[in-house]
């Protein structure tokens, strides 16, 4: 069996994530491919995702590939998680996570309308009702184009039915189900997240139907091959990894994944780490001959929740003795300041613009001067624009105050 050192794992990094200053993308839709899928949940990792890798990125730049150029699209899918992805890979996100994620939450949301006695008196009941409430809301979407919830509630004033999620609980307060069917549609691949209602770094999104951006909408995909074509992404950029990281990474049971790496050919090969052992990993075979040169040295400061960090579940061989600085208590990775494939220190942005560094290794002169001007040039992108992460942990929250 071919064994693949730590070192090789992070110089294939290096190249196919865009660090290295040779393998820098001309576009956010290159850094998004190389990628596989950014993480969103926090909007403002998108962008400094990008930032980290792209040649002369701006925001502007990356809000056009988002809702002009319309090549990135934002949607939930691996672990109900929302991400933003190239648009041609919709398709397979779509059969391989998105319609699963549909169904899980027709079956919640659905029970509570039921609880609530929605559709009751409608001749097919609650599922009658809801289909004629999601027509009509996407028809309403069609001609508006884009749209915020309570604009389409206005259009549609089903939307604006209110169930109580819990009933026989003092906290809890009747809710609309605008949301709710707004969700669903979006797993369903029907309509997607536009523009934010504010700059870059907010989470309240307007709605657009899928049209806008696939004029035929979503082409179905057999769903085992789906996630077979998911699979295969994730390997070119990630691996290669032991198969209990990718499990982890779609969030698929543990005989989805494999089904699907059936469907490919791939390799077996060592992992060796001095500081864990040795485990077994996969590759795609085409993959394993592949040179992968040495890097230039090179300096990063990657955000909160980035998708190089969060693309394993077992990080040890790029945290080192770092985790406890670098996580929150759910295992969320703020902001981290990288030299050459490793984890060495962590960041934040104080109110005045800042980007307030702290290394938590010796790195030597030459880094950290590449670090520093690494942190000059995110400092310049952000602008006037403050940046502060969803979730927070212990080394940010101390230097951002």
């Amino acid at each position: 069996m071919r064994s693949i050192s730590v070192d090789a794992r992070r110089a294939r990094l290096a190249h196919r994530h865009r660090l290295a200053p040779a393998a820098k993308a001309d576009g956010a839709a290159s850094v998004a491919r190389s990628l596989v899928a950014l993480h969103a949940t926090d909007p403002a990792t998108v962008f400094l995702s990008i930032a980290a890798r792209g040649r002369d990125v701006t925001p502007a730049a990356i809000e056009a590939a988002l809702y002009d150029d319309r090549t990135l699209v934002r949607l939930l899918a691996m672990r109900r998680t929302m991400f933003v992805v190239p648009v041609e890979l919709l398709p397979v996100l779509q059969a391989s996570c998105a319609d699963a994620l549909a169904v899980r939450q027709r079956r919640t949301y659905g029970r509570l309308m039921e609880q609530a006695g929605i559709g009751a008196d409608h001749p097919g009941g609650l599922d009658g009702w809801l289909a004629e409430v999601e027509e009509a809301t996407h028809r309403a979407l069609l001609a508006r184009g884009e749209a915020t919830g309570a604009q389409l509630s206005a259009d549609e004033p089903r939307l604006r039915t209110k169930v109580d999620p819990a009933p026989d609980k003092a906290y809890s307060r009747p809710v609309s189900i605008t949301t709710w069917v707004l969700v669903m549609l979006g797993c369903q691949g029907r309509i997607v997240r536009g523009r934010p209602n504010g700059s870059w770094i907010s989470s309240q999104y307007r709605w657009s139907p899928i049209e806008a951006w696939l004029p035929g909408g979503i082409t179905p995909v057999p769903p085992e091959q789906a996630r077979a074509d998911l699979v295969r992404e994730w390997l070119r950029a990630f691996g290669p990894a032991p198969v209990s990281d990718l499990k982890w990474w779609t969030g698929w049971t543990m005989g989805e994944v494999r089904k699907a790496l059936a469907l490919l050919d791939v390799a077996e090969v060592e992992l060796p780490d001095e500081r864990t052992g040795t485990a077994t990993g996969v590759m795609l075979a085409d993959d394993l001959g592949t040179p992968v040169p040495e890097p230039e040295p090179w300096a990063a400061l990657l955000p909160a929740l980035d998708p190089t960090p969060m693309g394993w579940r077992e990080r040890d061989w790029l945290v080192g003795d770092h985790r406890p600085h670098l996580f929150d208590r759910s295992g969320n990775i703020g902001p981290t300041v990288w030299w050459n494939g490793r984890v060495v220190g962590g960041w934040a942005q104080r109110g005045d613009g800042e980007i307030a560094l702290r290394l938590l290794e010796d790195v030597g002169a030459e880094a950290k001067t590449a670090i520093e001007a690494e942190a000059d040039r995110i400092a310049g992108f952000c602008g006037e624009v403050r940046v502060t992460p969803r979730f927070r942990t212990p080394l940010e929250r101390e230097l951002s105050s």
